[in-house]
């Protein structure tokens, strides 16, 4: 799982065989733990808001973690944690990509 040049990474939950990954809440759990890789650094209260680098959601009904390249320039060691996450459960890792707009008519 290298991505050099991705500004940013989706984490899906769904296994290398196709399955779902549980538990349901895996995407809340792991960006949880990310929470005090931050722009800025940890403060008081950041656990309670997830970090801006490591987002969970949902996109097509699948449980997703958005992970900014930022938190890799930051911290590799946060950004190596969250891909060994990935690979030691079969998750499958995309890189994000722009979206062309329609052309104007």
């Amino acid at each position: 799982m290298d991505f050099p040049d991705a500004k940013q990474l989706f984490i899906q939950g769904i296994t290398s065989d196709g399955r779902t990954f549980r538990p349901s809440d895996w995407a809340e759990r792991l960006a949880g733990v990310m929470s005090s890789f931050r722009p800025g650094g940890a403060q008081p209260g950041d656990h309670l808001s997830y970090s801006p680098w490591c987002v969970p959601t949902t996109i097509n009904g699948i449980k997703c973690v958005i992970v900014s390249a930022e938190l890799r320039d930051h911290e590799v060691m946060a950004w190596d944690f969250v891909m060994n996450f990935a690979r030691d459960n079969g998750l499958q890792v995309v890189a994000a990509c722009i979206v062309p707009e329609k052309p104007a008519r």
